[in-house]
């Protein structure tokens, strides 16, 4: 096949969930298919990263675009314009005419078998009239994590905008995933979502994979020091909140019984409270980005994902697994993965049984090991990446097959001026 892949951001450095999933299953899927990668480029990533972009695709085409900074002046002026908007924020930021334009002259040359918009956002971009198969991939249900954010704030304030983001978020995500062929998501319970609450019929799912080689266990006995360690991007709603959470509700009663204890946070642009908390409390350390998360994961003895309110599936639990460690995470953390409470993980939600969890995992080293050991056999026997690209591909190639006399969908509508989202 040759596919036209759709993107608002280039993929190095490869360091967040969504990124890994992408970089991986295109790196395979590079090596039997040839890839077009098409994507919106804020100026943001690796000096390098244009150059290393042929480790995943075949051509690469990019559109420049501004994305504001997150507490700018011109990130808080665009909240404020998009609430005259019918579209969420974190799609109407990634509106590009020029996107819009290039899409339509790749389509126009014919030489592409199927199109693959990857994530919901490039959707706002795309041309009313397409002329090929055309394939959803999405990572998350992304109106269930504004929904769910929604629903664990306790500001007013915030309270009523974050409806009004759950609300635009669901609108046009239902629209836009009736505009496509096929939807693929990542887990059983998103595609039920997708089914039950938008109406899809040709939805599938794939797995979530793990790279066994880079992920390792460390050589030798495992750190005795009671180092709880979370990595994620904390630019990602769930990931905030999930940190927050841990550290208001969950941490403290963890020091009650081992006052030794400390939390590590491994992540980029982590929101500014958290880093002067961390400066005031010493068992408290924030990292920022770094180029490699694997030291501070072999520095753990505990591997935590208190997330409240993400979607999708969480890499960093295969990836933690992969590394040997015991990992405690709520339901909503593992939503997804065919991992199971006591075997492979600990599962537990409310904040005490949460910390509890953790503590007898601190206490009882061979309890620990036992739980990793399981853990790391379950990835390295069952979720290599090769296999979830193989899933992946034949989806897209049994939907090229089926839609080659398919008439294309029609354009999406702005709800509340009544008007295609591509005029403006």
């Amino acid at each position: 096949m040759k596919i036209l892949w759709l993107k608002t951001e280039l993929l190095h450095p490869v360091d967040k969930g969504g990124k890994i999933r992408t970089y991986q299953m295109l790196k395979e899927l590079k090596k039997e298919h040839e890839i077009t990668y098409l994507t919106l480029d804020d100026g943001c990533a690796a000096p390098d990263a244009c150059d290393l972009a042929a480790e995943y695709c075949n051509e690469l085409i990019t559109i420049p675009h501004r994305v504001s900074a997150k507490f700018s002046g011109r990130f808080y002026s665009e909240l404020a314009a998009n609430l005259l908007s019918g579209l969420p924020y974190f799609i109407e930021k990634y509106r590009s005419q020029a996107m819009r334009q290039e899409i339509e002259k790749v389509l126009a040359e014919n030489s592409h078998d199927i199109l693959i918009c990857d994530f919901l956002h490039p959707a706002i971009n795309l041309p009313d009239d397409i002329n090929i198969p055309t394939l959803l991939f999405q990572h998350n249900v992304e109106a269930m994590i504004w929904k769910r954010h929604y629903e664990v704030s306790d500001n007013s304030a915030k309270r009523v905008y974050l409806r009004s983001q759950w609300e635009r978020a669901r609108r046009f995500e239902r629209q836009a995933c009736r505009r496509f062929d096929v939807v693929v998501a990542v887990s059983k319970e998103d595609a039920e979502v997708f089914r039950s609450e938008y109406g899809l019929d040709r939805v599938f799912e794939i797995g979530t994979g793990v790279d066994t080689e880079y992920f390792s266990p460390i050589n030798g006995d495992r750190t005795v020091k009671p180092n709880i360690v979370f990595t994620g991007s904390m630019d990602w709603l769930p990931n905030s909140d999930a940190v927050k959470w841990f550290i208001k509700e969950i941490f403290p009663r963890i020091k009650t019984e081992v006052p030794e204890a400390t939390f590590t946070v491994v992540g980029r642009d982590p929101f500014p409270d958290l880093i002067e908390l961390a400066k005031r409390d010493p068992s408290i350390t924030v990292t920022g980005r770094v180029d490699d998360v694997r030291p501070y994961m072999r520095d753990a003895a505990v591997f935590v994902v208190p997330i409240r309110i993400g979607g999708g599936t969480r890499l960093k639990i295969f990836e933690a697994m992969a590394m040997g460690l015991p990992v405690v995470s709520t339901t909503i953390g593992a939503e997804g993965l065919p991992v199971n409470d006591g075997k492979e993980l600990l599962l537990r939600d409310p904040e005490n049984s949460f910390g509890e969890a953790v503590i007898s995992l601190l206490r009882n080293r061979d309890k620990a090991e036992a739980l990793s050991g399981r853990g790391l056999s379950t990835v390295r026997n069952e979720f290599a990446w090769s296999t979830i690209a193989k899933q992946f591909a034949e989806i897209a190639n049994v939907s090229v097959i089926a839609n080659e006399n398919q008439m294309t969908a029609p354009p999406l509508v702005d709800d509340t001026f009544g008007r295609s989202v591509h005029s403006a």
